[in-house]
């Protein structure tokens, strides 16, 4: 039985002393929950999230990862570097990443080969805009992203693969999809994975729907049965919020 999977993405949020404090909070909330509990953290507060969550069953994550093994890259960060933080996860192909900073499909493929490479797990988000969504283009978009995110991948290498739909148009507006909405859509990346690997890596890909699941929609979205688990950003920030999530 796989296991379903909720990550916060604390986005550009968070001083080290905040991240002690948050992650202290978090540990007796989530101590008995029955999936996987992640935080994504600014690169700077990798090192004391994870010396506060040492433990516990919190695991701790990146942002983003670079595709180079280093260089002339200014900014940027390594798997490597990542690796040696000791972080489980990295995420990849954040909508915010593809929006701001010039992510293309192609980037998101070379940035998670990276850090499967270093052995890192990769939550790799896909999802549409809503001018896509309102043209019909949903299920074109997130098939070209899937299928673009894991060119040159193995089946091997997917059983380190999380894959987070995250309607763009959900993101940090408060709209959601409804569940029917999200479940449809990840079943379209689901049927996307089959056609590229088969039934069985299909069938044992956890797919996180990733837009605006907050302690009011969790557990609707969470009983659909294509959705394994959210990626969550704003509610995240909150112990008692994220919890609330986790535990759904």
């Amino acid at each position: 039985m796989k296991k379903n999977i909720i990550a916060g993405n604390w986005k550009m949020n968070k001083t080290n002393e905040e991240t002690k404090q948050l992650i202290e909070e978090l540990k007796p909330l989530v101590k008995d929950a029955e999936c996987e509990v992640v935080c994504c953290v600014p690169f700077t507060d990798i090192v004391t999230a994870r010396k506060a969550a040492r433990g516990s069953n919190i695991q701790i994550g990146a942002q983003n990862v670079h595709w180079a093994e280093k260089g002339a890259f200014t900014g940027e960060i390594s798997a490597e570097m990542l690796k040696e933080l000791k972080v489980q996860y990295v995420i990849t192909g954040h909508s915010e990443r593809r929006q701001y900073f010039g992510e293309t499909d192609e980037t998101v493929n070379l940035r998670t080969k990276a850090a499967l490479n270093a052995g890192l797990k990769v939550i790799v988000c896909v999802g549409e805009l809503l001018s896509e969504r309102e043209s019909g283009k949903t299920a074109e978009v997130v098939t070209r992203q899937t299928i673009g995110a894991l060119k040159d991948i193995t089946k091997q290498e997917l059983k380190s693969i999380v894959i987070a739909y995250e309607p763009v148009w959900a993101i940090g507006t408060g709209k959601t999809a409804t569940a029917k909405d999200a479940n449809d859509t990840i079943k379209i990346i689901r049927k996307t994975v089959r056609k590229l690997y088969g039934r069985a890596s299909a069938t044992s890909i956890r797919i996180q729907y990733g837009g605006s699941m907050n302690p009011q929609n969790a557990s609707e979205l969470m009983a659909m049965p294509q959705i394994d688990g959210g990626l969550i950003g704003g509610a995240s920030l909150t112990a008692e919020k994220f919890a609330k999530v986790v535990n759904y």
